[in-house]
């Protein structure tokens, strides 16, 4: 235990715990991906056996995905095996893994594609279903586990993701959408039969193509060959249930199982994310409302209506949700409890949470979040978590965060980054600014063509709230984000002078060129957060940090992967001339074999130390 007199040191918050991803149960053994900052980020699979954690994967192997460049998903299990992508050097490659470890890993192909993943495993049939993709679309591709030839499926749409085998592994569902859509604003869900040849037979839309603006998120299967998915055509993302004998109507009739003013979906930014899953009894779920996380069981009865229970758990964070018989498990995290794993015993009620690494701090010095709600852009209602110092002599300095996506969402629930702060004094401001998931479409909607206005004055407005209030130095306000976070960020000091500081991290800087750099993912996504180029091409100049520099404004420090192909490197060379050529202090910081989002630990730490430094010699 640290002495809490001191500040936290970074050596504490980055670079020395492993990031557990998607959590998997096979039977009763647990599975998991461990990424490890003190390895540059390599990703490997874990198993816990007897009690004990043991490395499946040898120790040069990498297991990500680059699809539609957030990666995600790059694992998939069935009862015996498991395909995994490594994603070495020359490439991505997969490879068949027997879980019982009686045989050496197999390479089955090494497919010329930019990515793949986000795939299913059919032991039965001795394939693997999941999204290759191209320089120009996504494919629907298999792989045959025995001889590793792959062949396409479907190449239809832009872009498609979430492949599900049936439990008779006869039928596949898959969304699909096509640019300038992002799958959170308008895709569809496609359901065909598999072939004995392989090849999918009869596809047909089955949601998101009868007029209406709707996201799909997670379909799958329930035992009796019934669908349920989240669907958001109500306002928010509900579950809705399509029973099995309903799967061939020509307008098959969903039906809403729990209506609520919840999300039950999340913006789908990488593959692989999961909110819900099926255990013995019905459906365990996770729902978001007003930025908390819960967690709840769905179990279908005798009738028609099903019963839900909720689960009182300690946790404002829930992700990567997965089941097996009557267990379940999960990524949890709570004001005060760290990221970890959390087992349920799904019958008896019973669970256990282990955290990613101890917590070097007390309880008394941890600072927990509150729900923060003051009148953003236009006077909305607008939140944000507020975390106070725990000791003060005097107002606060104030950090401002603004998260990335920017459909993202700040997050309740204990971070050491935080404490960091909070432990040299300062107060923390996490906004969830117009156009944050979590509180609905309505409110993710608010971005719609203004980007770079709602998302800097709700910033703005957060702060300049807490400095009328008498809760925070009004000397003394900094802000900080990354990528899309840091575009808002640039703007909120290009805007106003109630920030005397700010940080940066692979931010966007020029909207236009943008238009011509970005990935292929996001390369249609300005036109509904800003408006269709080259029409409004004045818009783009008018609303890029790059073009609102002015004299006397707050120093910037900026830090940039140069292996970043989202937000390329030129926009933080050319935004740091900008702001030396109106005589903005500005410091750069480049790392050479980092991208987008810094995975190797020495860099992590480092970023959090010259952001601290800056903001103390600035401030």
């Amino acid at each position: 235990m640290l002495d809490s007199a001191q500040p936290l040191p970074a050596s504490a918050v980055a670079g020395t715990l492993p990031t557990w991803k998607e959590p998997w149960l096979v039977g009763q053994r647990l599975f998991w991906l461990e990424q490890r900052p003190w390895e540059q980020g390599r990703t490997t699979l874990m198993t816990q056996v007897d009690g004990q954690r043991r490395e499946l994967t040898p120790g040069d192997w990498n297991l990500r995905t680059s699809l539609h460049g957030f990666g995600g998903a790059p694992v998939a299990f069935g009862r015996h095996h498991t395909v995994l992508v490594n994603h070495g050097k020359i490439g991505p490659a997969l490879w068949l893994l027997n879980l019982h470890g009686v045989i050496p890993p197999r390479q089955l192909c090494r497919p010329a594609v930019v990515a793949m993943g986000d795939g299913c495993l059919h032991e039965e049939g001795q394939f693997w279903i999941g999204v290759g993709e191209q320089e120009n679309q996504d494919v629907l591709t298999r792989v045959c586990l025995r001889t590793g030839a792959s062949r396409p499926l479907r190449a239809e749409a832009d872009f498609c993701s979430t492949p599900t085998l049936s439990p008779d592994g006869r039928h596949l569902l898959w969304l699909e959408w096509d640019l300038p859509a992002m799958p959170w604003q308008r895709n569809r869900l496609w359901l065909a039969q598999l072939g004995d040849d392989g090849e999918l037979r009869e596809p047909r839309c089955l949601a998101g193509d009868g007029g209406m603006t709707e996201s799909v998120f997670q379909p799958q299967w329930l035992p009796d060959g019934g669908v349920v998915m989240a669907s958001d055509h109500s306002g928010y993302w509900n579950l809705q249930h399509l029973a099995p004998d309903h799967l061939n109507s020509p307008q098959p009739p969903w039906r809403s199982v729990l209506p609520m003013a919840a999300d039950f979906g999340l913006p789908q930014w990488v593959a692989g994310m999961s909110t819900t899953a099926v255990w013995e009894k019905g459906l365990v779920a996770a729902y978001c409302r007003h930025g908390c996380w819960r967690l709840g069981c769905l179990q279908w009865s005798s009738g028609d209506n099903p019963h839900w229970h909720e689960l009182k758990l300690p946790f404002t964070e829930i992700s990567g949700l997965r089941a097996d018989g009557r267990r379940a498990v999960a990524l949890a995290a709570g004001p005060r409890q760290p990221s970890g794993l959390l087992d349920l015993d799904l019958v008896r009620g019973h669970w256990q949470h282990t955290p990613m690494g101890a917590n070097p701090l007390g309880t008394e010095t941890v600072s927990t979040p509150e729900a923060f709600w003051f009148p953003g852009h236009g006077k909305r209602r607008t939140h944000g978590w507020l975390y106070r110092p725990v000791t003060s002599a005097g107002l606060p300095p104030l950090l401002v965060r603004c998260h990335g996506g920017p459909t993202a969402m700040a997050r309740p629930c204990f971070s050491l980054e935080t404490q960091f702060w909070i432990s040299r004094g300062w107060a923390v401001l996490d906004v969830n600014y117009g156009g944050s998931s979590g509180f609905g479409r309505a409110y993710r909607q608010r971005l719609d063509g203004n980007w770079g206005v709602v998302d800097v004055e709700d910033c703005t407005a957060g702060a300049m709230a807490l400095v009328v209030a008498h809760r925070v130095d009004p000397e003394r306000v900094a802000i900080s984000g990354g990528s899309a976070g840091g575009f808002t960020a640039l703007g909120c000091l290009c805007s106003s002078n109630l920030f005397r500081v700010g940080a940066c991290r692979y931010g966007v800087t020029d909207l236009a060129a943008l238009t011509q750099d970005t990935h292929r993912f996001e390369s249609g996504y300005l036109e509904s957060l800003v408006g269709p180029w080259p029409a409004a091409a004045q818009r783009y100049r008018d609303r890029s940090p790059l073009h609102l520099v002015r004299h006397g404004q707050g120093p910037v420090v900026l830090f940039q992967g140069l292996k970043d192909q989202v937000v390329l490197p030129e926009q933080t060379e050319r935004m740091a001339a900008a702001l030396r050529q109106r005589g903005v202090t500005v410091d750069v910081h480049r790392y050479p074999e980092e991208g987008h989002g810094f995975r190797d630990g020495g860099v992590q730490q480092e970023v959090l130390l010259r952001t601290e430094a800056f903001f103390r010699k600035h401030l």
